[in-house]
């Protein structure tokens, strides 16, 4: 499947920006119609969103993906028989995923795959029976309203189990790794670079953008390094010499099978 590092939020009564959105090196484009949009403009944001949809190429359009209002809202119903009534499928995102019960709900009545956006603490409990769901693509963090649900003040190794926890079950139920939330500071580049680098750590593959600007940071964070790149051309070259010898060594280290597994996933990346 394609690479998808960077997903960009797009305000959804702000359709001017679709296009800026979409041309940046973002590799997903999030149509917004939650917390981006304010209550009074839900309903211009939807048709404005809508419209978007119906009219855009096949490239934009399998690269945007909406952002319904939760189920626990009056404008729900309304956002997912908007995607029904399109022509074509659109990815959903849900916001605080908690119920397998909504998610068949909005996977058949949206014809969608979604992107489930784990921010409460009943998502996180409940992430293994979600993240089974038929129309599941992919598991996202909510970390700052996560926070805010827990009563967790801080967003590093506070968060170290939530985010280790979401790693693991997306492993689990075969999904491709998730997706680490916001940066919210704008303008602290070094700021970025330090949380996409936990992130990857951690085994995310992609995060969660606000602005533009955040987007080539974080879309080089998850590229391997030279170095990375260099390592994997020793190991997979010193294999190659050693034939059916059995165990080797590269750089002082031992190189087994899962060492061997990764200099293949880096080449392969």
């Amino acid at each position: 499947m394609p690479r998808e590092r960077s997903y960009l939020f797009v305000p959804g009564d702000r359709p001017e920006r679709f296009a800026k959105a979409l041309a940046s090196s973002a590799d997903r484009v999030i149509l917004d119609l939650e917390d981006a949009v304010q209550p009074s403009a839900k309903h211009a944001a939807r048709q404005a969103v809508e419209c978007w949809l119906r009219e855009a190429g096949d490239p934009d359009r399998f690269r945007a993906v909406v952002r319904i209002k939760g189920a626990d809202t009056t404008w729900h119903a309304e956002d997912v028989a908007a995607l029904r009534a399109l022509p074509a499928a659109v990815d959903v995102m849900l916001p605080k995923s908690e119920s397998e019960d909504v998610i068949g709900s909005v996977h058949a009545g949206a014809r969608a795959s979604l992107v489930l956006l784990v921010e409460t603490v009943a998502g996180l409990v409940n992430v293994r029976r979600m993240a089974a769901c038929a129309g599941v693509a992919r598991i996202a963090f909510g970390s700052v309203d996560f926070c805010s649900d827990a009563g967790i003040e801080g967003e590093h190794e506070e968060l170290d189990f939530v985010r280790s926890q979401l790693v693991i079950e997306s492993r689990f139920a075969g999904l491709p790794a998730p997706v680490d939330g916001v940066t919210v500071a704008l303008d602290d580049h070094e700021r970025i670079r330090r949380d996409v680098a936990r992130s990857r750590r951690f085994g995310f593959t992609a995060k969660l953008c606000i602005h533009p600007k955040q987007v080539p940071a974080v879309n080089a964070g998850f590229e391997p390094t030279a170095a990375d790149l260099e390592w994997a051309k020793r190991v997979l070259n010193a294999c190659e010499r050693a034939g059916e010898q059995g165990a080797i060594s590269v750089d002082g280290k031992l190189v087994d099978k899962p060492i061997l597994d990764k200099a293949r996933r880096l080449i392969a990346y």
